[in-house]
């Protein structure tokens, strides 16, 4: 299992990460393929990124899986479910460094042993979806990812709040 950076070498990579993301999303692009962009980027950014990607809001209090990276993900969640559908249903940051610990997980990969999940909602508070990181390491998440992921998110629905592509 790869190693988890110290905390200041975490926060350096998330700005060098979200510099890459920001320019890559300057000027013309959608939904599909800005999610697409950011699921690559933090994935590669990161070694103990497991699984990087997002579950789509299709309505219906129910998540559909969007562009990731890593091995299969689960392909549908309900928001009464697992560690993803409690960030869609609360619309706030689900943080599990022991994913066992966390009631109602989902193990869509057996691997899995910590947990962050942020949800990208619009202006106005509706959901769009949910970045979920997965990592097959103990420990791997803290409030040194939160704040960075929750601010990444924050500008991905205020950017594409307006999408019609859910």
């Amino acid at each position: 299992m790869p190693d988890v950076a110290p905390p200041a070498d975490k926060a350096n990579a998330y700005t060098d990460v979200r510099r890459r993301i920001d320019a890559l999303l300057e000027g013309p692009t959608d939904w599909i393929s800005a999610m697409a962009t950011v699921a690559c980027e933090l994935h590669h950014a990161f070694d103990h990124f497991d699984w990087t990607g997002f579950y789509r809001n299709i309505g219906d209090r129910e998540l559909l899986v969007g562009p990731y990276q890593g091995p299969h993900g689960c392909l549908h969640i309900d928001f009464d479910r697992g560690v993803c559908g409690a960030a869609a249903r609360t619309q706030k940051t689900q943080l599990w460094p022991d994913v066992s610990e966390a009631p109602d997980h989902i193990a869509c990969q057996s691997s899995t042993q910590s947990e962050v999940v942020v949800p990208v909602l619009t202006p106005s508070d509706e959901l769009l979806a949910v970045l979920d990181v997965d990592s097959d390491t103990l420990g791997a998440f803290d409030e040194t990812d939160r704040e960075p992921l929750e601010a990444l998110c924050r500008t991905l629905g205020e950017r594409f709040g307006d999408t019609e592509l859910r």
